[in-house]
């Protein structure tokens, strides 16, 4: 029997079984017991209702995210590929292609529960504990810089938490101001004969990457233009820039570099080396990261070397869930590849 056969089946033989009249005349299973239906009738409304007891933090929630979530909604919930992404996106919805994220755009959190817990995770659906979702949703605020890692979200104080967006929706009247004028009859005037495809989809990862400023056969007479005058150094190693141009490629959903860097769910990294650690203004750091800028950490190669090995065993509590490079070489290869970009 056929997969698509298949599913044809069980979706009549559940539909038997839910229905009494439809069961008793086909003489399939039995009428779904309450329980059994209170099982599947997971309803959730903007109001609360429906919402179960339960907690959850950042913390645990990306152990979660991490086991669970992140082959297709990426370590840091950037997304990978063409799946959704679920953080980012702040002050993008007035743009021409905007980001909508659960932090920039979705109105209510109970909306990200009730579809986390119903269909999530893919493959798997229903599977995660109430307190696993909530992990799970607090991971999501916190990679979106809502929460701190620490919060706690629980049903007691779920409702208090208003998201960015919520009154950027409003009440749909259609019926009442626009019906009216509509008509049922078609135009069918001034139709073209032909019809041509005059444009091609930008954000369905289709197109082949434009070649970087940094290939294999990069010349020193590009890398002088991006560079500080007085970083002119005989040392630069060419071939590890490109490589490392190659590796950061794994860094960009959430970090920028260049002229029009702007802070992500991590920060710039313009002049990273040998500079002191959380000191990118604007960025919010994690409390581990404030604490050992305080401390005096300078990003030297050897230092990024061991934080790019294991980010989360060389800084506990730190913000970036990345697993780390596991090759020393695209370490080495990607700190290279930042020399090349001064503050």
């Amino acid at each position: 029997m056929s997969k698509y056969l298949k599913t044809i089946v069980f979706a009549f033989v559940v539909c038997a079984v839910a229905d009494p009249t439809l069961a008793d005349k086909l003489g399939l299973g039995r009428a779904a017991l309450p329980a059994e239906v209170a099982a599947w009738d997971l309803d959730i409304n903007a109001l609360g209702e429906g919402l179960p007891s339960g907690s959850g933090d950042a913390l645990v929630g990306e152990e979660i995210f991490s086991e669970k979530c992140a082959a297709c909604h990426g370590d840091f919930a950037e997304g990978i590929d063409n799946w959704p992404k679920l953080a980012g996106g702040v002050d993008t919805l007035d743009h021409e292609d905007p980001l909508k994220t659960v932090g920039s755009y979705w109105p209510y959190l109970t909306t990200a529960y009730d579809y986390i817990k119903r269909s999530m995770p893919y493959g798997n659906a229903g599977s995660l504990t109430d307190d696993e979702v909530y992990a799970i949703v607090a991971y999501i605020l916190y990679s979106n810089d809502l929460i701190e890692d620490d919060f706690v979200l629980s049903d007691e104080n779920f409702l208090a938490f208003e998201m960015p967006n919520a009154k950027g929706f409003v009440v749909d009247d259609r019926e009442t101001t626009e019906y009216a004028i509509w008509s049922d009859v078609p135009c069918m005037k001034n139709c073209k004969d032909t019809v041509e495809i005059t444009m091609r989809a930008l954000v369905l990862d289709v197109t082949p990457d434009q070649v970087g400023v940094f290939t294999t056969d990069v010349v020193a007479g590009v890398v002088e233009e991006v560079l500080e005058p007085e970083v002119e150094s005989p040392t630069l190693d060419l071939k590890l820039v490109a490589d490392g141009e190659k590796v950061f490629k794994k860094c960009k959903s959430c970090h920028q570099v260049g002229d029009r860097a702007k802070n992500k769910s991590g920060p710039i990294l313009n002049g990273v080396l040998n500079y002191a650690a959380g000191s990118v203004e604007g960025f919010r750091y994690s409390r581990a990261m404030k604490a050992v800028a305080e401390g005096g950490l300078i990003w030297t190669s050897e230092e990024l070397v061991a934080f790019l090995a294991k980010p989360k065993t060389y800084l506990k509590g730190t913000k970036m869930s990345f697993g780390g490079l596991r090759k020393e070489v695209d370490q080495i290869a990607v700190i290279e590849y930042l020399k090349t970009f001064s503050r």
